[in-house]
């Protein structure tokens, strides 16, 4: 996945802006991190893995 900065820089945010989001996220979906938020997505069917 990329990085905070990375995805701030795509988006033309600012990397806390970016972190503020993912943690709002992570909060909404019960989540502690971007490997859970992964499995969350798969287990609903929202990505799927080839």
């Amino acid at each position: 996945g990329h990085s905070n900065r990375e995805i701030g820089e795509a988006l033309e945010i600012s990397e806390k802006t970016v972190k503020n989001h993912v943690t709002s996220i992570f909060r909404k979906i019960g989540v502690d991190d971007r490997t859970e938020a992964a499995l969350y997505a798969v287990r609903r069917g929202y990505v799927a893995i080839n």
